[in-house]
Order: structure tokens, then sequence, then C-alpha cells
């Protein structure tokens, strides 16, 4: 199926680039969530008329989320979980838990935006995080796990 981008899309294409994808993709994900649209006719004159708009809210997104990354940027977030005297921890710190701290501290942000690429983190420990605010905006945090013993 031929779509065109409405957003930029990692691995796919810029705004308004016609591209090829599978039919499933397409329909399940990116029509549904406004970053595509069928490529007829009528949908590229439309999207031409309407490309200026499309474009300035873009860059407006992209200002807003360099904006809230410049602050994030470096910030080290405290959390205190259960722990066993060896230093590993009953449960996990996942991506939610990372997020919902972050809100609290007055950063607008939400679970999907953390990129965890070692996975939950399981250990007393100081570990390095990415947020991925915009796809063209990814900065690092750290998160300082403490124990508390049960």
């Amino acid at each position: 199926m031929q779509i065109i981008l409405l957003d930029k899309v990692v691995n796919l294409g810029n705004l308004g680039d016609i591209v090829k994808v599978k039919d499933g993709y397409a329909r399940n994900f990116l029509i549904p969530q406004g970053r595509a649209r069928r490529a007829t006719e009528a949908a590229k004159a439309a999207f031409e008329a309407k490309r200026a708009e499309l474009e300035k809210a873009a860059a407006a997104k992209l200002a807003e989320c360099q904006a809230l990354g410049e602050k994030l940027g470096g910030t080290t977030i405290k959390l205190t979980q259960k722990a066993g005297v060896d230093g590993r921890l009953f449960g996990s710190v996942t991506n939610a838990d990372i997020a919902e701290e972050l809100v609290k501290n007055g950063y607008k942000v939400v679970k999907s935006q953390i990129r965890m690429p070692l996975g939950a983190i399981k250990t007393v420990s100081d570990s390095t995080v990415a947020v991925a605010l915009h796809t063209d905006v990814v900065v690092d945090i750290t998160v300082s796990v403490y124990g508390e013993t049960a």
C-alpha cells in the first residue's frame, strides 16, 4: 500500500514522502495514529494544499521537544525499591516507574518514550537510560536505584 507520511517516521521517511509499506502496518498503526494517509490522487492534492501548515506544526513540535530535552538532559532521578542484602531488588525498576518519577518532577513524558536497552533494572545501582522525546531528540538521564531493606 502506498501512503503519504504526515510526520517523520523512523526508518521510513520524512513529512510528505510517499512510501510503500505493508497493508497491515499502514492500516493498523500509521493511519490510526494520524501519521499517514493513503496515497490517492485526492489525498495527494489535499496534502499539497496543507503542506506548509503541517511543516510548521512539525517544526513547532520539534522545537518544544528540543526545549524539554535541554531541561531533561543530564537529570538524575532517585528511586527506592525493596532489596536484599546482596543488592538485588525484589522486583525491578521499569520504564513505567521512571516515567512516573519524571512526571512527579514536572517533566511531560510517557512510558513509551523511555528506552531501556538492557531491560529492567534489577540491582541497586546507577544506570543510564535514554528518553526519546521526538524522533530527532533523544537525551540520557541517570537513574539511581537505592535499596530499602524489608
